[in-house]
């Protein structure tokens, strides 16, 4: 039994790593300030006497004893990223700084969840991990983009330094159950906007591609990541599976039987117009790809937000 820490635990991927965790027999430590993290996403651990939750920010130190860290904290979405800005760059540099000095007193493994943000808007396509990117280092998105680039940078700096134990991966659009119904992201956008009759939201023309992998692969990938003793990284996660955002709008009202229609709007500055990852390494070395196709994912994920509305719409009746 390993003692693992998850921060950022009760967000949308973190609270499915920590149910899977718990699941392959460890002892589960859940950090979160509950920002973006819900605790209905982690209710169902409560009764386990190997799960623990620490209401906590990470741009502050925490005294721990654990042997593996998987630094999650960070709000993923435009829409809560841009927020407040100034508190994503220090959840990401400070966060990151706290757990690298835990870290190292502690002798653990420290897995960081970076983010395909890190390549900006490429001019490489699909993105190879050799890649070093186009963000824009003052833009509205650059204090997260940055932000994990720094991430980064601290990571292989605390590793080469002081020796610590890294495993570094770029996480690309990843969805499913437990997204926020107001995320911002494309996904749950679309799917909470078919399923209430509304207009589907399209920014640009549509053509702009993203990669969509499910919930339940990722998972897969950063834990055989974190357990793999040959590679540091950086590894690109994500479904090489390639769409345009109008083949998405198009597919979800399909599935959802909408009548929606499509309305466009600008295209936000500094939107990426690719977004595809190349998975070769993650293959080769982790013995990793995604299994679960964008149909099948989206249905159970339409699964999830029509019963999240109902049970919104019948707290209102009542």
């Amino acid at each position: 039994m390993k003692r693992i820490l998850i921060t950022g635990g009760a967000g949308f991927i973190g609270s499915h790593l920590c149910e899977r965790l718990l699941k392959e027999g460890n002892d589960v430590v859940c950090l979160d300030n509950f920002f973006t993290g819900r605790k209905v996403n982690i209710a169902h651990l409560m009764d386990s006497p190997y799960f623990e939750v620490i209401r906590h920010d990470v741009t502050e130190p925490v005294l721990l004893e654990v042997d593996q860290i998987y630094n999650l904290a960070c709000p993923a979405s435009p829409v809560h990223y841009q927020y407040n800005p100034v508190k994503t760059i220090k959840t990401n540099v400070m966060g990151a700084l706290n757990m690298l000095g835990l870290a190292k007193r502690v002798r653990a493994r420290i897995l960081q969840a970076s983010t395909s943000e890190v390549y900006g808007n490429p001019l490489v396509h699909p993105q190879t991990e050799d890649y070093w990117g186009n963000a824009n280092p003052i833009g509205p998105r650059a204090c997260y983009d940055e932000g994990k680039r720094c991430a980064e940078t601290l990571m292989f700096a605390y590793h080469r330094q002081n020796g610590v134990d890294i495993k570094v991966v770029r996480i690309f659009n990843t969805y499913g159950p437990r997204m926020l119904e107001n995320d911002g992201r494309v996904v749950s956008n679309f799917i909470v906007q078919a399923l209430k009759g509304s207009d589907i939201t399209v920014y640009g023309d549509g053509k702009q591609t993203r990669s969509f992998c499910y919930i339940d692969d990722m998972v897969d990938g950063l834990i055989r990541m974190m357990n793999n003793d040959e590679i540091v990284g950086p590894v690109n996660l994500g479904n090489p599976g390639e769409f345009t955002v109008k083949e998405l709008a198009d597919r979800v009202i399909r599935l959802t039987g909408s009548s929606s229609r499509i309305s466009y709007k600008p295209l936000p500055q500094d939107d990426p117009v690719q977004r595809q990852p190349d998975i070769t390494i993650a293959k080769k070395n982790l013995g990793w790809k995604p299994t679960i196709e964008l149909e099948d994912g989206l249905n159970r994920s339409i699964e999830y937000f029509s019963k999240r509305i109902k049970k919104s719409k019948d707290t209102i009746t009542v």
